[in-house]
């Protein structure tokens, strides 16, 4: 056989996961276009829906529930990013199954069994995430930022010569409003995830349970940040981002560690893991005493 047969004969498998990939993302494609004009259509009840945290706070403070379109087209770029969102959301399924039946034939049947938990943990996760920013932290985000509002004596706006104060009432852009609610409902969702990755990492060798402890002093300097960061200058929305990520954080270790704990045990039943080797590793182990006595290191 020539060189030249060598390398078609090598590149023809390549062609037909680069043409099933190709097929796949299309498929994801044609998906989210139709998720998204589904989500189109009913729109404005998601809209709706997604001011509730910013309802709640204006009816406890006892103002009406309002939003503006400062610009003719802002109402149709609403519109477009509700259904982004939400289109991606309906399509996320579909979108991993493909991913999944892409990738599912290059692995083992144990690698199989070890990846697939973490496919389905991982939009579990990021739902859990977002609730938890909808319905908690956006709330608490919003009644902050309302805080700052000044209204004269009938809660009017007045003008600047007036003998009262001047009346600064909340008049918020349905964009504006849009755009940080979703940027609160993706980065927790985001920082969700943490244990399913640093879990699948852990399981790949990528991380240990003993590495990750050894760095926690950094982790919580890097935690901090994030939460200034991804988060509005509100003591108590950081605190509580703060908490529920390195809480995360600690849940990863724990899973990294039964992870480990797991493989160290298939190892042993198969033969694959050498005792004294962990004995030499640790030489102020008293149990090292006890090994070199009955004559099971060589000298």
């Amino acid at each position: 056989m020539s060189n030249t047969d060598e390398i078609d004969d090598s590149s023809a498998p390549l062609i037909e996961h680069l043409t099933e990939l190709r097929t796949r993302l299309i498929h994801c494609v044609v998906a989210f276009l139709i998720g998204m004009i589904i989500c189109f259509t009913v729109a404005t009840p998601i809209f709706n829906f997604l001011t509730a945290p910013l309802c709640q706070v204006l009816n406890e403070r006892g103002q009406d529930c309002g939003l503006i379109f400062i610009s003719p087209q802002e109402g149709f770029f609403v519109a477009i990013k509700v259904s982004l969102l939400g289109g991606f959301m309906l399509a996320f399924p579909y979108i991993g199954m493909q991913m999944w039946r892409f990738v599912a034939p290059g692995l083992y049947k144990s690698e199989k069994g070890a990846f697939l938990p973490f496919m389905l943990a991982s939009p579990f996760m990021f739902l859990l995430g977002a609730s938890f920013a909808f319905y908690v932290v956006t709330p608490l985000a919003y009644d902050f930022f309302l805080g700052f509002q000044q209204f004269g004596a009938e809660g009017e706006a007045l003008p600047a010569d007036a003998a009262a104060p001047l009346s600064v009432v909340f008049q918020g852009s349905a964009q504006e409003y849009l755009n940080l609610t979703i940027k609160f409902i993706v980065a927790f969702g985001l920082c969700f995830q943490l244990p399913v990755l640093l879990t699948l990492m852990g399981k790949a060798g990528l991380v240990s349970a003993e590495g990750l402890g050894a760095v926690r002093k950094y982790a919580v300097v890097g935690i901090l940040v994030l939460a200034a960061l991804v988060t509005p200058p509100d003591v108590i929305t950081q605190v509580i981002l703060f908490v529920v990520v390195y809480g995360l954080y600690e849940i990863s270790i724990f899973l990294v560690a039964r992870v480990e704990k797991k493989r160290e045990e298939q190892l042993r039943a198969e033969g694959y893991y050498d005792d004294e080797d962990e004995i030499d590793a640790h030489p102020d182990d008293p149990m090292q005493a006890e090994f070199e006595a009955e004559g099971g290191k060589d000298k």
